[in-house]
């Protein structure tokens, strides 16, 4: 089972790439299955019919998903590639405490196979521009960052997997946070991810940003397991082209080497067990 289930198109405003473009480019490279997670981020973007002016970020709408397009066609695609490839529909939540109410009300509009919960900013401040570092020391970001999203987990169910668990060290200027520091923090967030029934993902995406380890790392991966985890999903995080797909093998490779014997596909939100 060749599958990727961390995949952007141009639904998300941060890609521009097709989703018959994506659909035909993963036919080509023997893709099995096919998992859309465009992002939705309430507390910096708006919805398409929320009343707001929508507004430009690099002369792309800065905003949610368009979700009645979206789902029309996501069908429109499935109609036409179903015969070639299974095609999923997915979300990827970038949630925060204070929007959990809107992401409940999203989840009830519309039937998905899949739902990643991200954590891409919090306090409504971003991490890739920095904004939510600022300010604040190693620990302190780091800390808050870990405490967002053990909050989350407490109270938010209508998930499937946590999306590129530790994302805040792509982003830390600082170098790397000893893991041995936020242990405490991990381990409660993956025994209520266990208690619950959802997973992690295995984000590749560690390969084209260049960073030291794994996303998650290697030690959360390893803690994960030894606390009894077995849900994960392998995501390459496409927005382009050339990130679709990417470096799966070897994410299959590395969960059979920490002693994972499967990994997962969705449908209708329950999970599918593939052996590596």
């Amino acid at each position: 089972m060749f599958a990727d289930y961390h995949v952007h198109t141009a639904f998300s405003d941060d890609s521009v790439y097709r989703m018959e473009d994506v659909i035909q480019d993963a036919i080509a490279m023997g893709m099995d299955e096919l998992c859309f997670t465009d992002h939705v981020d309430y507390g910096i973007k708006y919805d398409w019919d929320s009343g707001h002016t929508i507004t430009y970020r690099d002369g792309e709408p800065f905003a949610n998903v368009d979700y009645p397009r979206y789902m029309q066609t996501i069908a429109r695609m499935q109609q036409r590639y179903g015969d070639k490839i299974s095609l999923k529909t997915g979300l990827e939540f970038g949630m925060q405490t204070h929007t959990i109410p809107q992401y409940k009300a999203l989840f009830q509009r519309y039937p998905f196979d899949f739902i990643i919960l991200s954590v891409h900013q919090v306090e409504d401040k971003e991490f890739w521009t920095q904004d939510f570092q600022r300010g604040r020391t190693q620990q302190q970001y780091n800390q808050r960052y870990y405490e967002e999203m053990l909050a989350l987990v407490k109270q938010y169910t209508d998930y499937s997997v946590l999306g590129h668990m530790d994302l805040i060290t792509r982003y830390d200027k600082a170098g790397i946070y000893p893991f041995e520091n936020i242990r405490p923090y991990v381990e409660e967030i993956l025994k209520i991810v266990i208690a619950d029934g959802k997973g992690i993902e295995l984000n590749t995406s560690y390969y084209r940003y260049g960073l030291k380890d794994t996303t998650p790392s290697v030690s959360i991966l390893q803690l994960y397991r030894e606390l009894g985890g077995e849900i994960i999903t392998i995501g390459s995080d496409s927005h382009k082209p050339e990130h679709l797909g990417a470096h799966i093998p070897e994410a299959m490779a590395l969960l059979a080497e920490l002693g994972f014997s499967a990994f997962c596909t969705y449908d209708k939100m329950e999970p599918k067990f593939h052996a590596i």
